[in-house]
């Protein structure tokens, strides 16, 4: 699998072989898993990613993976992605979107990602 980065507990991710890694360790865990799919050029990704770190090592109970989209194809073309950044939630074994009401947050918008922060936190107390 791929190493965390030292930018706190985020997991950078290029493959599908790695990224079902994650999935499964999710489901073993019980944790909930955050993805946020982003770019190096993408100047909102970059303005967020700081908070991403942060809210990494705020929630250890909630796997954070980074996704590069211009590395990671396949990842990008099975959740379809469309712009940056775009971060969903998977539940312990989800392998997709059931519910893109709050399960899916497209752009930086802080306000959205914070209340799947907190789904994500009540899956794992749950």
């Amino acid at each position: 699998m791929a190493e965390a980065t030292d930018h706190g507990a985020v997991i950078e991710l290029i493959s599908k072989e790695d990224f079902d890694k994650v999935l499964e360790r999710s489901n073993i865990e019980g944790k909930a898993v955050i993805v946020d799919f982003t770019a190096v050029w993408c100047g909102p990704c970059r303005r967020i990613g700081p908070l991403i770190v942060e809210l990494s090592k705020k929630y250890p109970n909630i796997i954070f993976v980074k996704v590069d989209v211009d590395h990671a194809a396949e990842l990008c073309e099975i959740y379809k992605i469309g712009a940056m950044p775009t971060f969903i939630l998977l539940k312990p074994g989800e392998s997709q979107v059931a519910d893109p009401k709050t399960q899916l947050v497209v752009g930086a918008d802080t306000t959205k990602l914070q209340k799947m922060v907190e789904l994500a936190c009540a899956v794992a107390s749950a």
